[in-house]
């Protein structure tokens, strides 16, 4: 049985509003498990609690009530965050400095050196492949490259459990798949990941479960699968198909008193249109 990653437990968090006597109550009597080697997506739109709760879970703010641990070390305790890797939504890296030497910059803060550090980056760097850009200024470099760079440094210390906020925000499709695939690589690897984001299409290709917040607290939670699918319908995909074939299933449906409700061809999503269509020959 798989150990307990995070732990959040009955997590409310106020805050008060300046000059009078009210509150704003961000997040409310939220609790969830994550088991170690899934990738977790809590959903929900902009001012649903989701970016709160990380900053609770990191020991950036504390809460109001309730308590938060990381593989059963409480979030407030320093020592608990040595397993975790963080990339917040809007990074910022200092523009003069080359990947390499932003990724040496926080692989010293994790007491890394020598030869071991020169390891690591080069591991990193291909692992999100920026090779080629290594030497270059990240102040030119794209969104996507930026969000890959903030992926990387999130990783230097080879932590155990990765908080992604908003992980493709401002990311162009084909820097969105690049970064959804190395979410899928570290769930290979073994890691925890836990992810917010607001674009649903996003998390069905990535998340083994899911909670969807709305105004502070949790209204669905489950597995992708359980929660995407229709319970009384059946989808068959079939290649080849002559053109009586679904007059022939209608017939068959109608005689064992079920009901054909479409035929239609197989669709791609806009996005994956959008990929083939741009994809550089190798």
């Amino acid at each position: 049985m798989s150990a307990v990653a995070v732990s959040i437990s009955g997590l409310t968090k106020h805050y008060p509003v300046p000059m009078r006597r009210q509150r704003v109550v961000a997040v409310n009597d939220l609790s969830l498990e994550i088991q170690e080697g899934e990738v977790y997506g809590l959903l929900g739109p902009n001012g649903s609690g989701k970016s709160t709760t990380l900053k609770v879970l990191l020991g950036l703010a504390s809460p109001t009530r309730g308590k938060t641990t990381i593989f059963g070390v409480d979030s407030r305790d320093y020592r608990s965050h040595r397993s975790v890797g963080f990339l917040p939504e809007n990074p910022y890296f200092y523009k003069f400095l080359t990947a390499d030497e932003t990724l040496r910059f926080y692989g010293k803060l994790c007491a890394l050196r020598g030869g071991q550090l020169d390891a690591r980056i080069a591991e990193l760097l291909s692992l999100v492949g920026l090779e080629e850009a290594r030497h270059r200024r990240v102040g030119g470099y794209s969104k996507g490259m930026l969000q890959r760079v903030g992926l990387a440094q999130a990783l230097v210390q080879d932590p155990r459990l990765i908080v992604l906020d908003e992980p493709t925000a401002g990311v162009d499709p084909a820097g969105s798949h690049q970064i959804r695939d190395l979410i899928l690589e570290l769930k290979k690897r073994g890691k925890t990941i836990l992810l917010t984001s607001h674009l649903l299409g996003e998390a069905q290709e990535v998340c083994d479960r899911v909670g969807i917040m709305s105004r502070g607290s949790m209204v669905r939670e489950g597995s992708l699968a359980e929660l995407i699918s229709i319970e009384d319908q059946t989808e068959y995909i079939i290649q080849n198909a002559p053109v009586d074939f679904a007059e022939r299933i209608a017939a068959l449906a109608d005689a064992s008193g079920a009901k054909l409700l479409e035929a239609r061809k197989a669709r791609l999503t806009l996005e994956r249109v959008f990929l083939n269509a741009t994809r550089q020959p190798k």
